[in-house]
């Protein structure tokens, strides 16, 4: 244990003492549930971040559906099924454009394009 530990350790006891934590919000009450529980504990922290900067789980969905979009229009051949592809991929861009503007958000920035594919990276 290093020095600032020992100090520390001996504060919050000495706190403990004075029952400078016994009238705290929440005293003798559960903790409540973590909602990233079912996250691996690895990830539990970068969600916890991107919940903080207003990213959401249905805008990461709605991502993933882009993406796939995107591809199946890439390898579709026939003109009518794509042109119902690129509507649908429309709509999807609407949507995600509306969940950024809430966020405000400046999307045409690169650098939180690049740093933003690096945490779908790692999350999807």
């Amino acid at each position: 244990m290093d020095f600032f530990s020992i100090i520390s350790e001996q504060r919050i006891k000495e706190a403990q003492r004075n029952g400078e934590f016994d009238n705290l919000p929440g005293y003798g009450k559960p903790l409540p549930k973590d909602e990233f529980e079912h996250v691996p504990p690895d990830m539990r922290m970068a969600y916890r971040i991107m919940k903080n900067a207003g990213y959401s789980m249905e805008e990461a969905e709605i991502r993933k559906e882009m993406m796939s979009i995107e591809k199946l229009i890439s390898m579709c051949e026939d003109e009518e099924e794509k042109e119902g592809l690129k509507k649908e991929l429309n709509e999807k861009y609407v949507k995600f454009n509306q969940f950024m503007s809430k966020r405000k958000k400046d999307t045409n920035s690169s650098i939180f394009k690049n740093y933003e594919s690096k945490i779908e990276k790692k999350l999807l």
